[in-house]
């Protein structure tokens, strides 16, 4: 990549200070202040004590510094870190130079004399890091500002940000450089921050409600867990395929067998498929499992835990307006208790197809009865039944759901994990959460009869034989585990990227993820040039 002739410049100032033997890039520094807690001593002085009378701790801290300006014989720079922001004055004839060796009035740069003072007008620029001994006061005008008594360079910026940066306008710019997104959009850094809160406050609620945190593996050498093509890798040292990980579910499963009664695990999960602002191949998931419970059990739970998450995390608010895929503006209200939607009916009154009376081996029927209603898609030719059934319902069915509702009663062949209702053996105990259009939870009671699952495998390993890519593969280790005797529970999932795009009214998965896969820079500017 090249550089520009403001990068250039400030190139040959980094080479000017090591040449004086200043230390450009530290190693550490210690005894950092957050800028939020120095806003708490004025808050603690009275305003006219610090503006008569300042207030001198001899504090050190460091930041970055992000804006500056001049007025004759003073240097202002607004700087930033973690929490806040805050002016620092710098004055002639008042200032100190730290080179990490020495403190000095002035130093020899390019064979120059400069005082400290020049040092800090010329040579420390935009986006630095510094630390500085400081005091404190208030402007004639009232603003809390740091007076720098010492100052020493800690990391010398390279790259300025992009000419006319503010809020960056470019949105594959956002998501290739978080980092500059980071720098200046506050509401974007708030944003992750909240991520953070997000997923420890899921943590304390399991922590709460006696589920054990576990790991399970990346790689295995079955691709089961979820209907989904997997990304495939080669183990060397086995010379085997293996399978970066669908779902944890069949090992959260097998944790089950071994004593454990609640378990859940907080994954990264991939799945190769397409791109749109709700998919992404490589998300972030929570999953666990509970002994003695069912997907009704699982339902409560789900509630409780989203009022748990609106008690402890007082940003985020209940109802939301969020876009839909046609760019219309909705009102989402997660106010419990949530409304309940029989997945077969409500199939049936959009398109009028009864998916629950089509087996495995009715592919060729179902596949004619939704060409005939009126719907097609692609690969529709080569797809088994379970998955032109799932098709169909994200056609016909889950873009109308608005509010948060669980979808429930899915039919038998959809669900090769989940267990049959005893009632209507065509039905599987089985609930999703959807709102607005975009699927948050899957629960199920899950299948434990080991000749079932067998069973059921068999059916997705025909499947597969015939090029449906997102079938379930055979896992014999789950099956051998299951045949151990696996204790009734029901599972549960939810994607983190999902909930979080809605909670915080955002409309594409990427804003939630701090580093989105992304093309190579490579290939993607070979594309720009064609287009």
């Amino acid at each position: 990549m090249e550089y520009s002739r403001e990068a250039l410049d400030r190139i040959a100032k980094i080479k000017a200070l090591k040449e004086a033997w200043v230390i450009c890039y530290a190693d550490k520094f210690e005894w950092k202040q957050d800028i939020s807690d120095i806003i708490k001593i004025k808050e603690l002085n009275k305003s006219e004590d610090l503006m008569e009378n300042w207030a001198k701790w001899q504090v050190k801290t460091a930041w970055r510094l992000v804006l500056s300006r001049w007025m004759w014989k003073l240097l202002f720079w607004k700087i930033i870190d973690n929490s806040w922001a805050i002016q620092i004055l710098f004055k002639k004839d008042s200032v100190l130079f730290n080179t990490w060796k020495e403190i000095v009035e002035n130093i020899k740069i390019d064979w120059e004399e400069k005082s400290a003072f020049k040092v800090a007008e010329k040579l420390v620029q935009m986006w630095d890091y510094i630390w500085v001994i400081w005091d404190l006061f208030l402007t004639k005008h009232g603003e809390l500002t740091i007076f720098v008594k010492e100052f020493q360079i800690l990391s010398k910026a390279v790259r300025p940000l992009p000419e006319k940066f503010h809020w960056i306008s470019d949105i594959e710019t956002v998501y290739r450089q978080r980092y500059l997104d980071l720098i200046t959009n506050e509401e974007s850094f708030e944003r992750f921050k909240l991520r953070s809160k997000f997923v420890k406050t899921l943590r304390d609620f399991y922590f709460e409600n006696n589920f054990i945190e576990i790991e399970t593996p990346v790689l295995w050498n079955a691709a089961s867990g979820a209907a989904a093509k997997p990304f495939i890798t080669h183990h060397e040292n086995f010379d085997e395929d293996f399978f970066l990980r669908i779902s944890p579910e069949t090992f959260l499963k097998r944790a089950t067998v071994g004593r454990f009664e609640r378990v859940v695990e907080f994954t990264r999960d991939f799945r190769n498929e397409w791109s749109d602002p709700s998919h992404m191949q490589e998300f972030c998931a929570i999953e666990h499992y509970a002994c003695w419970w069912n997907y009704e059990d699982n339902m409560r739970f789900t509630e409780n835990m989203f009022d748990y998450i609106f008690e402890k995390i007082p940003e985020l608010k209940k109802e939301i307006e969020i876009k839909d895929k046609s760019w219309n503006a909705r009102m989402v209200n997660f106010q419990t208790p949530w409304q309940r939607v029989d997945y077969i009916k409500w199939v049936y009154k959009a398109c009028g197809i009864d998916v629950s009376k089509y087996l495995p081996e009715d592919e060729a029927k179902l596949r004619q009865d939704i060409k005939n209603a009126g719907f097609t898609w692609e690969w529709i030719d080569i797809q088994a039944t379970a998955t032109m059934i799932d098709y169909l319902y994200k056609k016909v069915l889950r873009p109308n759901i608005v509010w948060p509702a669980f979808v429930y009663n899915y039919p038998k062949t959809m669900q090769p994990l989940a267990r049959q209702n005893d009632e209507n053996p065509l039905i599987v105990e089985q609930f999703q959460l959807v709102a607005n259009g975009w699927e948050i939870v899957k629960a199920y009671s899950e299948l434990v009869d080991p000749e079932i699952q067998k069973a059921n495998f068999d059916a997705q390993w025909d499947a597969l034989d015939r090029w449906d890519e997102e079938a379930t593969s055979w896992d014999d280790d789950f099956v051998l585990a299951m045949e151990y005797w696996m204790p009734p529970q029901s599972g549960w999932g939810m994607w983190i990227e999902r909930i979080l795009s809605i909670l915080t009214a955002q409309e594409n998965l990427r804003d939630v993820f701090l580093f989105p896969l992304m093309k190579s820079w490579r290939k993607w500017d070979g594309e720009q040039e064609k287009n």
